[in-house]
């Protein structure tokens, strides 16, 4: 079981010799690692993903956030904008993790969930279809899972949370047709009044209590859309 109390910059191996760049937290007594997939255009350096991860761990919940891309493919990326729609690529780098996860002593026995925003969130339920054994219960956040494609979405086996603001409109259409091709558990929940990156006050804490009890008890996950959340 996990012992670290701090975090710890790492290396992901990713195939052809390349590596991404991680942040790994393991608290006292963590029951779990999740591993954050940003979204397109930012990193493992995002404040919101770095918010609800610091509100993870006093589940304890232990957390990896992650570059999906070499510096290398960020500097194309950030002229051609080419890597951060390759939801496969994407998909594959959050496999690598679940991968190396499981390789280390530290982290063997640990299961896993994954918590994706915007494009992230489409890699992340490509990487649990992929992984059905490790991957526990996925969290998304704003997320695109219209991207992950209808194949992916009906492999999934762990229960999913689709957490979108109230006034992101289009966005929530789109998870609720997403929805519609998942057969694990699976929640929508929109959280009222916030928008597409949930700046409004509140609005990221509720994301981060949600993911949190989610992500503690994923066998508790309802099969349809909450009531009373949607405007």
């Amino acid at each position: 079981m996990a012992t670290e109390r701090t975090e710890q910059q790492v290396g992901i191996p990713v195939g052809g010799g390349f590596a991404v760049d991680g942040d790994l937290a393991l608290p006292p007594g963590a029951r779990l690692v999740v591993v954050f997939a940003h979204g397109s255009g930012s990193s493992r350096h995002s404040p919101r993903n770095r918010a609800v991860a610091a509100a993870l761990r006093t589940a304890p919940l232990g957390t990896l956030l992650l570059d999906l891309l070499t510096p290398g493919e960020e500097a194309v990326d950030d002229l051609t904008a080419e890597h951060r729609f390759d939801i496969p690529l994407l998909a594959g780098r959050l496999v690598a993790a679940v991968d190396w996860l499981a390789a280390r002593p530290d982290t063997a026995d640990l299961p896993v969930g994954l918590f994706g925003a915007s494009t992230g969130a489409a890699a992340a339920l490509r990487a649990a279809a992929d992984r059905p054994d490790r991957v526990r219960a996925v969290v998304s956040r704003g997320g695109r899972p219209d991207l992950t494609g209808d194949e992916a979405l009906e492999r999934v086996r762990a229960p999913v949370l689709l957490l979108v603001g109230g006034l992101d409109t289009e966005v929530l259409r789109l998870n609720r047709a997403a929805a519609g091709h998942l057969t694990a558990p699976h929640t929508v929940t929109v959280v009222p009044g916030a928008s597409h990156l949930f700046p409004e006050p509140g609005a990221l804490q509720r994301v981060a209590d949600a993911a949190r009890a989610w992500f503690l008890r994923p066998g508790g996950a309802a099969a349809e859309e909450r009531p009373g959340r949607t405007p």
